[in-house]
């Protein structure tokens, strides 16, 4: 089994924003994979439940906030036995250009808050996660009210396409697991892509 954990804030305010990649990441697979969500009585969040490519998968939307999302993330996967290896983190990374994504199978929380809170729960840091990169350019303000900014224009049009390789490199772990899928999705450059 598989828990994909989409970490995001709930709530209208937040959607189109970097911060809620993780939610858009889940959000787009259940649509593909045919999964409703609905409000779970064993963790703070939002779950939906399917197959993909096979194997039995958990979409969770931590509805604790960003900051505290190993509070949802844990029970989930204590409940249903789920091994840290198989509970995927997806979240935006402010140090990773935009366009480009890095899928790691464990280490540092690398400064966000919301992986943190994963590592603090489940405690281990051993669990893949998957960061979107929406690096500022020439930003001189807070990183936070930057990533909680609505997106707009073509900053709205690359955060989706990087929302759907996000949701491809999602089921490519699943399928073929986090090495195969690292050789793949780790060197992606929308940017580059674009520009050819």
């Amino acid at each position: 089994m598989w828990l994909i954990a989409g970490l995001g804030n709930p709530g209208p305010r937040y959607a189109q924003t970097a911060h809620n990649f993780g939610f858009d990441v889940c959000h787009l697979l259940a649509d593909r994979h045919a999964m409703v969500f609905g409000a779970s009585r064993i963790a703070r969040g939002h779950v939906a439940q399917g197959v993909i490519h096979g194997q039995k998968v958990f979409l969770l939307l931590p509805t604790t906030y960003m900051n505290l999302s190993g509070e949802a993330v844990a029970p989930l996967a204590r409940y249903y036995r789920i091994e840290p290896g198989h509970v995927l983190g997806v979240c935006d990374d402010v140090a990773i250009p935009w366009g480009r994504v890095r899928l790691r199978a464990g280490g540092s929380c690398g400064g966000h808050k919301g992986l943190r809170s994963m590592i603090q729960h489940l405690g281990t840091d051993q669990f893949p996660r998957l960061r979107i990169g929406c690096a500022p350019e020439n930003w001189r303000g807070d990183l936070a009210a930057y990533v909680l900014a609505p997106l707009r224009g073509e900053a709205l049009d690359l955060a989706r396409h990087m929302v759907d390789v996000a949701a491809d490199a999602v089921e490519y772990v699943i399928r073929d697991g986090v090495a195969a899928a690292q050789n793949v999705y780790n060197g992606y450059d929308a940017l580059r892509v674009e520009g050819e």
